[in-house]
């Protein structure tokens, strides 16, 4: 029988008014990729944040290897051979990749980093994902893929027993995704055991022997991967089943409501055109550094274009900053939502308000009222879980979060709403409720346009696909067309013709 790497026993953690885990058991055997599975503020992160020493548990026992231990903190986690690859980037900006990666283990003689063995190892580590930059490069240059698979090799280079990935792929091209499923097949294969935690079924299938589930703090069960389907997963994680994770298609009007012609805007937006129907939602795809977001940035003002006419409701309309966009009513939500899309240590209502002071703000004062009535409205109407609306967002979860930053636009009742990445690193039943959101928003005559790097997403939730590729616009596809097929036949530039759509 194999070894058993990793058990936890009858884990429990209490926070202030919160049982965060309640009586969950684990078990890690070496040469098994487990999956770790759960809605967000199931406690998936209280766990791992204890068997990797970050937190420690109320009631419970760890063992590694068959051995009682008590992890007192990462770096007790670490030498015991515990590494964790977050789902937030815990990288040092300002200091090259190779450090990055070695800190804290970077080989050494007469008390002096050895750099040129620092350089030999860093480079046979990277090359597994075929990456363009140098371990000599600063972190702060590399894009957020990139440093996600900084991120990735510093936990490899350590050579533990035990491996935890949280939402590795969240921010990786699908060639880099591949390539990161091949090394985790290969350290199963040296016996390793990893822990896995993602919200994309796909890998959880294509990947993992095992399948844990918790909700609301306690454990629910584990599952043969072989034995189970995704619909006994989702009920496991929600407590009944969803029947619809994508809502049907909707009936755009055959009015055009934005057309975009001839934008330009530097490298990854180059004579860019396209329309949005009334009522529509438009699906936007293109692989890691095709342009997609730099694409949507220059239309509304975020970054600056060298040309290009916007023309909306059959008007032409200057939009050369965020301001212009915002008073013409289109929004872009940014895919960054903890850093650039709401204040995290703000209350939901300061965040809801932010976006309505040429509303709320009378001789300088805000209409508190006011305030609390839209926020109110916005927890109501987007069903946020939250105890009132003076909750900090963020102590809300991670899909709760993304409800509040798009309902806080969402109240000022746009006519293009342009969301990156909405459904980034949440749980498939707040995904559902967002899908459905949109769809409703839509139906309501709002034009809706969705970045996505999922597929299923993008062919889930469309009614038409803008797909690019090298910052132009590779071909706009409909009907069945929209299938994963073409669509990675167009994002890969292998098509030679542009559809119309």
């Amino acid at each position: 029988m194999a070894r058993t790497l990793l058990a936890a026993r009858g884990i429990r953690k209490e926070f202030p008014g919160t049982v965060a885990l309640d009586n969950v058991s684990f078990e890690l055997i070496e040469g098994e990729i487990h999956a770790l599975m759960g809605e967000n503020g199931a406690g998936k992160s209280t766990f791992l944040k204890i068997v990797t020493g970050a937190l420690q548990p109320d009631a419970g026992e760890i063992q590694l290897a068959g051995r009682s231990v008590r992890l007192h903190s990462p770096v007790d986690a670490r030498r015991m051979g515990v590494a964790i690859v977050h789902q937030e980037l815990s990288l040092f900006p300002d200091i090259s990749v190779m450090e990055n990666i070695l800190v804290g283990q970077a080989p050494t003689r007469a008390g002096f980093m050895r750099r040129r063995q620092m350089q030999e190892i860093c480079e046979r580590y990277l090359a597994r994902f075929h990456v363009s930059f140098s371990p000599s490069e600063l972190v702060k240059n590399l894009s957020v893929s990139q440093q996600q698979i900084v991120e990735i090799v510093k936990a490899l280079v350590t050579d533990a027993s035990v491996y935890i990935f949280d939402e590795p792929t969240s921010a990786l091209s699908v060639e880099d995704a591949s390539r990161l499923f091949d090394v985790l097949r290969e350290l199963k294969s040296q016996g390793k055991g990893i822990i896995y935690v993602s919200h994309k079924f796909d890998e959880i299938f294509q990947l993992t022997d095992r399948i844990t589930v918790l909700r609301d703090g306690a454990l629910i069960g584990t599952v043969q991967t072989s034995r189970t389907s995704a619909d006994d997963v989702i009920r496991m994680m929600v407590g009944r089943s969803i029947e619809r994770i994508y809502p049907d298609k909707g009936n755009p009007e055959d009015q055009i409501l934005l057309r975009v012609q001839n934008l330009n805007a530097g490298s990854k937006c180059r004579n860019v055109s396209f329309e949005l129907r009334k009522g529509e939602i438009l699906g936007v795809f293109g692989l890691v550094g095709s342009g997609r977001t730099e694409i949507m940035r220059a239309m509304t003002g975020v970054d600056p274009r060298t040309s290009g006419d916007i023309v909306l409701d059959g008007r032409p309309v200057r939009i050369h900053a965020v301001q212009d966009a915002i008073r013409h009513g289109v929004y872009y939500l940014t895919e960054d939502r903890k850093e650039q899309g709401l204040f995290l240590k703000m209350s939901i209502r300061d965040n809801v308000a932010v976006t309505h002071l040429d509303r709320l703000a009378k001789r300088g004062l805000l209409q508190r009222v006011r305030a609390r009535e839209l926020a109110e409205q916005v927890i109501r109407d987007l069903r946020v879980k939250a105890k009132d609306d003076e909750q900090l967002v963020g102590s809300l979860s991670g899909g709760n979060q993304q409800k509040v930053m798009i309902g806080k636009w969402v109240s000022r009742q746009p006519r293009v709403l342009i969301l990156d990445e909405p459904t980034r690193g949440i749980d498939v039943g707040a995904k559902a409720e967002i899908h459905q959101l949109l769809r409703k928003l839509a139906n309501e005559g709002i034009g809706i346009i969705v970045i996505s790097s999922e597929l299923p997403e993008i062919v889930g939730l469309s009614d038409r696909v803008l797909v690019v590729h090298n910052g132009t616009v590779a071909g706009v596809l409909s009907g069945s067309d929209m299938n994963d097929e073409i669509i990675m036949e167009y994002a890969s530039g292998l098509h030679k013709e542009i559809a119309v759509g």
